[in-house]
């Protein structure tokens, strides 16, 4: 691990500050990926500014048409919440199956979202869902903020202060873990609103992504045979030791079926 100069954060505004005059500050939250990076050498920040002592950032609160979950909330609060598990119980699985007990005891929403790696979970249950990313500047569709791998539409001096979560009418999650991390080779969320289907995928490409055809198709009949012949070109798909793109491409279409099964039930 390379030296840094380490700082707690006062406020949202004293974070914003630090990041906003040195671009190579980074930003503390959870830090299960950063910390991971950094302990390889592949990151090499010149100040780290911890979030964890900054008021407000944390919490859940629910009401009859969202979830809003502070930015500093650990993955097992989101799993163990009840207001979770009743209004959007996919939310509540898909946090519960996040690593193991450490990371979702460290791990934060807002650092995920942030971090968008391409087989983290939380990105597809925010996409799948609709989800709007509010920081201190302005608020960001889910639609509009993932961009990349590793590529977000956050400014330089943007921190994540919250996220909410429309309720669906019924939703599911279904990933094929990684035996070791527990990321998703492929993990598909699926959510239906009545007056439509979202479908995102995390795992599979560069970025999570919607798929257009499976939504239009299961907003017809919300059923697993509904999307059986709808096949994703593998293309542009993650291809690694850990499968094809075929294979990923193959598994996009399993993992959504099994998704609206369980989101049936």
């Amino acid at each position: 691990m390379y030296s840094f100069n380490y700082q707690k954060a006062k406020s949202v505004d004293d974070a914003a500050k630090v990041i906003a005059k040195n671009t190579e500050a980074k930003l503390l939250a959870g830090g299960q990926s950063l910390i991971a990076a950094m302990k390889l050498r592949l990151a090499k920040p010149s100040d780290l500014v911890d979030l964890g002592t900054v008021k407000g950032l944390s919490g859940i609160k629910a009401d009859s048409k969202a979830v809003t979950v502070g930015a500093m909330t650990r993955h097992a609060e989101v799993a163990a919440s009840a207001a979770v598990r009743k209004a959007i119980p996919a939310l509540a699985g898909l946090a519960g199956g996040i690593g193991d007990r450490m990371v979702r005891n460290m791990g934060t929403i807002g650092g995920s979202l942030a971090n968008n790696d391409p087989a983290a979970d939380y990105p597809a249950g925010a996409l799948g869902l609709g989800a709007t990313i509010v920081t201190n500047k302005r608020k960001i569709a889910a639609d509009d903020f993932f961009k990349g791998m590793y590529e977000t539409a956050l400014g330089q001096s943007e921190i994540i202060t919250q996220v909410s979560f429309p309720i669906p009418k019924r939703a599911a999650y279904m990933k094929f873990k990684n035996p070791a991390s527990r990321y998703a080779i492929v993990g598909v969320f699926v959510a239906d609103f009545g007056s439509g289907v979202r479908v995102a995928v995390t795992g599979a490409g560069p970025s999570v992504f919607r798929v257009a055809a499976m939504e239009k198709a299961l907003a017809a009949k919300f059923a697993p045979e509904s999307v059986v012949d709808i096949k994703i070109p593998a293309d542009g798909l993650n291809s690694d030791i850990h499968g094809s793109a075929e294979y990923r491409a193959h598994l996009v279409g399993v993992m959504e079926r099994r998704a609206v099964d369980a989101a049936n039930k």
